[in-house]
C-alpha cells in the first residue's frame, strides 16, 4: 500500500464526513487506506463513519481521548502504507494534494514532513502553514508583536521551499520517517507536538518543505474553541519545548513562565469578527437539476463573473472541483462561505477561525 492517511477525531461529525469525502475524491488513483482514529466522542462520529463511510474507512475506536499525540500514534502504528499524512478532521483537501505530496516526497531523498499552504473558511492564508522554530528570543518577539521571527517569510505564499516548523492539520512523510524521529512526544496532550515533531526531523538530518502551489482548508477552531484553556494548553506545550531543547538557567525557566503567562494575557481577546452581514445566498452548482428555495442559483462559470458582494456562497461539493473552489475563496476572502455536504441534507462553514464554525441541517 502506498499511503496511509490518518485522521484523529473528537466530536466533529460534520466536518469529518465531509473531510473523508474530499479525502476519497483525493485519493481515488492512489493505493490508500483512510483510518480515522475516534478519542471517544460523545456525538453522532461513530454513527456516521458506520452509516456513510461503511468498508471505505478503517475505524478505531477509542476508550477515553489520548490527546493527539497518542491518538495519532496509537493509529499510525496500524498504517500500512509506505507514505503517511496526519490530517485533521476539520479540513477539506484538494484533488491533487496527495499525488503532489508523494511525487515531491520521492523526488526528494531527505525529505522529512511535507506541507500545504492553509487557508480558513473564508479563504483567507493561515500563516501558520509554515513557521521557525519558536525560541524564547521569537516568542518574546511575538508577545510584543513582532512576527517576523515566528512565521516563516522567507519562502512566499505561494512558493515551495524548505522550513522549520509545519503544521499537524497536515504533515505528510514517508512513515519510515515518521518511526525514526519516534512519532509525536505523548507528553504533549494537545498543541506543540507538530513543532516538537518539526524540530526532531530538522535535528536528525531531513528538511521539512512547504508546497504553497497546494492548497488545505482547515477550518480551525472545531476541535477546541479558542478560549482561556486553550491559551493555557498551548503555551503551556510551548513551556514543555522549552524545556525539552533548550538548557534553561532558574532564571531563565523563571523568565519563559512569566513570558507564557503573559501570551495568555494580552492574547485572550483574539477573536475575529463574523461575516454574517449578507443579503442574499448563491447556490453555486454545476448540476442543472439542484435548486435550494430562497437562493440565487449559477453554475461555477456564471459565478466568476458576477459581482457578489454581500453574499453568502454555498458550494455543491457533490458537483464541483474542490481545488477550483479553494483557488476563488483565497481570490474572494471577504465573503462567507459554506459547503453543502454530497449528500445535500447539511452544509458547514466557518466565518471565524478562531471559534466553532456551523453546522446546520438541511432536511
Amino acid at each position: 500500500m502506498e499511503l496511509s492517511i490518518v485522521i484523529l477525531n473528537y466530536n466533529t461529525a460534520a466536518f469529518l464526513e465531509l473531510c473523508i469525502y474530499s479525502v476519497l475524491k483525493a485519493t481515488k488513483n492512489i493505493d490508500a487506506e483512510i483510518i480515522v482514529a475516534d478519542n471517544n466522542s460523545i456525538d453522532s462520529s461513530l454513527e456516521m463513519l458506520a452509516s456513510v463511510y461503511s468498508g471505505r474507512v478503517k475505524v478505531m475506536a477509542n476508550d477515553e481521548n489520548y490527546g493527539f499525540s497518542k491518538g495519532n500514534n496509537i493509529a499510525v502504528a496500524q498504517a500500512q502504507g509506505t507514505y503517511l499524512c496526519i490530517l485533521n478532521p476539520d479540513t477539506i483537501v484538494g484533488e491533487k494534494v496527495f499525488e503532489e505530496c508523494l511525487a515531491f516526497a520521492k523526488a526528494e531523498p531527505k525529505a522529512g514532513f511535507i506541507g500545504t499552504q492553509l487557508i480558513d473558511g473564508t479563504g483567507a492564508y493561515l500563516p501558520e502553514s509554515k513557521r521557525h522554530i519558536p525560541t524564547p528570543k521569537v516568542a518574546r518577539q511575538k508577545i510584543l508583536g513582532n512576527n517576523s521571527g515566528y512565521y516563516y517569510h522567507e519562502v512566499e505564499q505561494n512558493q515551495r521551499g524548505k522550513v522549520d516548523v509545519l503544521v499537524g492539520a497536515f504533515m505528510f512523510c514517508d512513515k519510515k520517517v515518521y518511526d525514526d524521529c519516534g512519532g509525536f512526544d505523548e507528553r504533549y496532550f494537545m498543541y506543540g507536538e507538530d513543532i516538537d515533531l518539526s524540530y526532531t526531523a530538522l535535528q536528525k538530518g531531513y528538511e521539512n518543505y512547504y508546497l504553497g502551489n497546494q492548497k488545505v482548508i482547515h477550518f480551525k477552531g472545531e476541535s477546541t474553541v479558542k478560549d482561556k484553556v486553550y491559551l493555557q494548553r498551548f503555551y503551556g506545550a510551548m513551556g514543555l519545548f522549552y524545556d525539552k531543547y533548550f538548557r534553561q538557567s532558574a532564571v531563565e525557566k523563571k523568565a519563559v513562565d512569566l513570558l507564557i503567562k503573559g501570551m495568555i494575557t494580552f492574547n485572550r481577546n483574539s477573536e475575529n469578527s463574523n461575516r454574517n452581514n449578507f443579503t442574499e445566498v448563491v447556490l453555486v452548482t454545476d448540476d442543472d437539476t439542484y435548486q435550494l428555495d430562497k437562493t440565487t442559483c449559477r453554475s461555477f462559470e456564471q459565478l466568476k463573473s458576477m459581482e457578489v458582494t454581500g453574499f453568502q456562497i454555498w458550494w455543491d461539493l457533490k458537483s464541483l472541483e474542490i481545488t477550483a473552489i479553494m483557488e476563488y475563496m483565497s481570490e474572494n476572502t471577504k465573503l462567507s462561505y459554506r459547503f453543502i455536504s454530497q449528500k445535500r441534507d447539511f452544509y458547514i462553514g466557518s466565518d471565524s477561525n478562531t471559534s466553532r464554525g456551523e453546522v446546520k441541517n438541511m432536511q
